[in-house]
């Protein structure tokens, strides 16, 4: 290996070290100071200015933990509950991380979305990336898990503490751990908004 490969080599680890560190004080700043504030105007401001997407009337509850807000986009009319975990990583090259979110999606508190995983397969652990894709008018019950590379449809429902390992598909009701189909939802109707939000929280 010639010295310029090992200073390359060098210089991308130092600079993923310090992507990683710069990631994680924003995160820290998105949840513990701008998480609290008890304004969802002040919240959305700050979480737009962090580089998330978010469409107009949607907003989320306070104490929402945030990886890397730059690739997680959300629409309009959507409800995120309290302690939501969005994780929008995606800092491996190539990768398809990140998470997108439909229209008048309901989001019940301590859900979490993850995009970011470990191999467990690899002798190194390395980690593994891939997008979660929400549909318009989903509902998420509290404390539900999603994986990565998950693919949620539209008018899909998930119950409490269902853990999805696999996609759902358009208007199915799913539970459990792995989270399985129990029925269906009729996707005809789906017309509503959500509403206000619940102030201060």
């Amino acid at each position: 290996m010639s010295s310029n490969t090992g200073r390359s080599s060098f210089s991308e680890k130092v600079l993923n070290r310090l992507g990683s560190i710069w990631l994680e004080l924003i995160t820290g700043l998105l949840w513990w100071v701008v998480g609290y504030f008890p304004s969802h105007h002040l919240r959305r401001f700050f979480y737009r200015l962090s580089g998330m997407t978010i469409g107009s009337g949607s907003t989320l509850h306070m104490m929402a933990r945030i990886y890397d807000p730059r690739h997680i986009t959300i629409g309009n009319d959507t409800i995120i509950g309290e302690q939501v975990t969005l994780d929008g990583r995606k800092q491996i090259k190539n990768s398809q991380g990140g998470i997108i979110i439909g229209n008048h999606v309901d989001i019940a508190s301590q859900v979490m979305i993850w995009t970011s995983q470990h191999d467990l397969s690899d002798p190194d652990m390395k980690p593994l990336e891939a997008q979660v894709s929400i549909g318009d008018y989903v509902f998420i019950g509290p404390r539900a898990i999603i994986l990565p590379g998950v693919s949620i449809g539209r008018g899909a429902v998930v119950a409490a503490a269902a853990v999805v390992t696999r996609d759902v598909s358009a208007g199915s009701m799913v539970a459990g751990i792995p989270a399985k189909e129990i029925g269906k939802r009729n996707l005809d109707k789906l017309t509503y908004t959500l509403g206000r939000a619940r102030w201060f929280q």
